[in-house]
């Protein structure tokens, strides 16, 4: 029987996680929820990187 994993791996996304292929890489080491620091960028920034966060992990099949 297989455990069931209870903890989650969260990343918080900014301009460092904006570089091709960053995201990709993230979700498949196992970052299971994404969060962001609206404190910093400007609204649409973070309207962009919810898309591109969304679009690979339905690539690798995982919900996030």
């Amino acid at each position: 029987m297989t455990a069931l994993r209870r903890t989650r791996i969260v990343a918080t996304l900014g301009p460092a996680t904006d570089a091709d292929g960053m995201l990709e890489t993230i979700l498949a080491e196992g970052v299971d929820v994404v969060r962001f620091n609206l404190s910093h960028c400007k609204p649409q920034d973070h309207a962009i990187r919810v898309k591109n966060a969304r679009a690979p992990a339905e690539n690798i099949g995982r919900e996030v």
